[in-house]
């Protein structure tokens, strides 16, 4: 099964071949910043991934290690790519509000909990990692 997914004015359209089951939420605060809110992404590999709208989405280099993607005539968050070379170079987070249809798929995840506004928190019980712990498992190693 593949899901579907496109910016708020449809421009950016894309179809993931190999979809999760499984959406992560990020606190950190660059997410937040992008978001708007906790980032909901879905963990896909680069080669399920085909774009295929009329526009393709446009990248920020948020930091020395991944980017973020969005859509240069509405400004839609779409997702963010691990760019540093490694086991988990080009993988990327869709943000779960970017599929036409999101049924069938659970939050197991939260990263950067040590970032958390205290204002909200989640039902569900989670996988919770610290922004240090994410770190240790994604960032280029020196």
């Amino acid at each position: 099964m593949t899901r579907t997914g496109s910016c708020l004015c449809g421009a950016v359209r894309f179809e993931i071949a190999t979809p999760p089951e499984t959406v992560g939420a990020c606190h950190c605060t660059m997410c937040r910043k992008w978001s708007g809110g906790i980032f909901l992404g879905l963990e896909v590999g680069a080669d399920a991934v085909t774009f295929n709208g009329a526009e393709e989405p446009k990248t920020y280099a948020s930091s020395d290690w991944a980017e973020r993607g969005f859509c240069a005539t509405c400004g839609s968050s779409l997702f963010y790519r691990i760019t540093a070379p490694g086991p988990h170079q080009g993988q990327y987070a869709f943000g779960l509000g970017t599929l036409d249809d999101v049924d069938g798929i659970t939050l197991t995840s939260e990263i950067f909990i040590d970032e958390k506004p205290d204002g909200y928190s989640f039902a569900d019980d989670t996988t919770k990692m610290t922004g240090t712990e994410l770190f240790a498992l994604y960032a280029p190693s020196e």
